[in-house]
């Protein structure tokens, strides 16, 4: 009874701390509302960070990242990809929607630009932008790079690896960050050599961080796959990217 009470505070805690430093922004894509998040330093003239949540849409993990981020000096939008009343609601429909949108990635990519679109009218400075995500963001973040979206560099923090190999190969002008968990189950083989290859033949600028002992969601508290210490590892190795590419000399 009591711990039912304690989380029950803490989950209204949190939405207070949420409401209070991240306020709602809705943008559109022909017809189709969508409603993202900005932090609350929002019109200043800063780096910006575009955060692409997991596949159920905007989550506790991407807002408290949000917040995070603005403590180191950037705007962040969070990105709404499904947009308003098309948000999964359980496992099986998250899987059919972000499914849709990893095999459609020119939707996908659509929608990313929209959500750039904001954070810079949010007042992100251009030619200083980044792109993060969380598992399906994750790929979202990749498919950033590969659309050759204006943004300095990407993070794709447990993200889906694997991509239809009949698409070519292209240059890749993007710095890439990849956070892997070394036991997730949804990685093969195959989706890492290939990932690799396609960012050599790229030419890019990149990076895979392999985090020992962590399966896929590694970086959510509320997962039963959360590894604590790795998880601070792969957000001070973000932190760390961000700032060699987003501040300035």
């Amino acid at each position: 009874m009591i711990r039912s009470i304690l989380l029950t505070a803490m989950i209204t805690a949190s939405g207070n701390l949420f409401s209070q430093k991240l306020k709602p922004v809705s943008y559109q894509d022909g017809s189709q509302k969508l409603n993202g998040l900005v932090t609350s330093n929002a019109g200043k003239k800063l780096p910006g960070v575009l955060i692409l949540p997991a596949w159920k849409g905007i989550d506790d993990e991407a807002k408290t990242a949000a917040i995070e981020l603005e403590k180191q000096g950037y705007i962040a939008f969070i990105a709404d990809i499904y947009g308003e009343g098309k948000i999964p609601t359980d496992n099986e429909s998250a899987a059919k929607s972000s499914g849709y949108y990893k095999q459609n990635f020119q939707e996908y990519q659509k929608r990313i630009s929209l959500a750039l679109e904001q954070l810079k009218k949010n007042g992100a400075v251009s030619d200083k932008v980044a792109v993060i995500g969380y598992c399906f963001g994750g790929t979202g973040a990749l498919e950033s790079a590969r659309g050759h979206l204006p943004v300095a560099g990407v993070v794709s923090i447990h993200g889906s690896l694997g991509r239809d190999q009949s698409r070519k190969n292209e240059a890749l002008s993007a710095k890439i960050l990849v956070e892997n968990p070394a036991d997730d189950k949804s990685v093969t083989p195959d989706d890492y050599n290939n990932l690799i290859k396609e960012m050599n033949e790229g030419n890019a600028d990149w990076q895979i961080i392999t985090y020992a002992h962590s399966k896929h969601t590694f970086t959510d508290p509320k997962s039963p796959d959360y590894n604590p210490t790795m998880a601070k590892r792969a957000w001070n190795h973000t932190l760390m990217f961000l700032k060699e590419i987003l501040k300035y000399d």
